[in-house]
C-alpha cells in the first residue's frame, strides 16, 4: 500500500545528531546517548558514521541503526519532570533525526521514508532501559517513558547515503497502516496479553525479529 496522493506525509529533519562513547552515571558505564548536531553525515546499513553505541548487544545493529523521537514530546516531559539539563536542547532521548509532527500514532511499523540519499524502514518502537534513568537523574525514567508511550522509534537502512540537517523525511510506502506504533507498543509492553492479536504482531515479518519474539513469548505465556 503506498500512501494517498491527496495526503503526502513528510517532516523536516530540524537537527541531525551523532555522538561517540562517553560515560553514564556512577558506575560510568560507556554510552553512545549523548549526541551533537551535525550538518550531515553517511548512513550505513548500521547507523550514522561518527554515531556509537556502547552496548552493541541490545544497541545499534542493522535493526536499530537510526533512532528519532519526536520533538513534539519535549514540553511533556518538562512539564512531568521538570526542566533538567537533558531536556535543555535536542538530543535528550539519543535520537539520530530530531523531528517535529510525527509521532508515535502517525508511524506504522514498516513505513518507508526517504531523506536525503537514503531510504528507512520503521523496524520497532523503542523499548526503554535503564539508562534513560542515568540521563535524566529520574531513578523511574524508564518506567514513565514506557507507561506514556512516547518512546520513539527506530530504522533499519534499505538505501544507504548522505543525510542532512534540513532535509525532509517522506513517506513512500505503508504496507501497515492497521499498526501505528502506538498500537503496537501497547499490544507487547502495556495491555493484557491477548495471544490472537500477539500472534498477528508475530507475523508481521516487516517487525525486527526481537519484538517478534516477544510477540511468541507474551501469546504463549498468555495461554496458560
Amino acid at each position: 500500500m503506498t500512501p494517498h496522493s491527496s495526503q503526502p506525509l513528510q517532516a523536516l529533519v530540524q537537527q541531525l545528531l551523532t555522538g561517540g562513547l562517553t560515560e553514564l552515571g556512577a558506575k560510568r558505564v560507556p554510552t553512545g546517548i549523548r549526541k551533537n548536531p551535525v550538518t550531515q553525515a553517511e548512513l550505513t546499513s548500521t547507523g550514522f558514521m561518527g554515531d556509537a553505541q556502547g552496548d552493541r548487544k541490545h544497541h545499534g545493529g542493522t535493526e536499530k541503526a537510526v533512532h528519532q523521537y519526536c520533538l513534539d514530546h519535549y514540553p511533556f516531559w518538562r512539564d512531568a519532570i521538570g526542566s533538567v539539563e537533558p531536556l535543555a536542547q535536542p538530543g535528550a532521548f539519543g535520537e539520530n533525526l530530531v523531528v517535529s509532527g510525527l509521532t508515535e500514532d502517525d508511524v506504522c511499523i514498516g513505513d518507508t521514508w526517504a531523506v536525503g540519499d537514503a531510504l528507512l524502514q520503521v523496524s520497532q518502537a523503542r523499548r526503554p532501559c535503564w539508562r534513560l534513568n542515568e540521563r535524566f537523574g529520574v531513578r523511574d525514567m524508564a518506567r514513565r517513558v514506557t507507561e506514556t508511550g512516547r518512546t520513539g522509534w527506530y530504522y533499519r537502512v534499505l538505501t544507504p547515503g548522505i543525510v542532512a540537517t534540513g532535509d525532509t523525511l517522506e513517506l513512500r510506502e505503508r504496507p501497515h497502516p492497521e499498526w501505528p506504533l502506538s498500537r503496537l507498543f501497547r499490544v507487547l509492553l502495556q495491555d493484557r496479553p491477548h495471544p490472537p492479536t500477539l500472534e498477528a504482531v508475530a507475523g508481521l515479518t516487516l517487525l525486527s525479529n526481537s519484538w517478534r519474539d516477544l510477540a511468541r513469548q507474551r501469546a504463549a505465556n498468555g495461554k496458560k
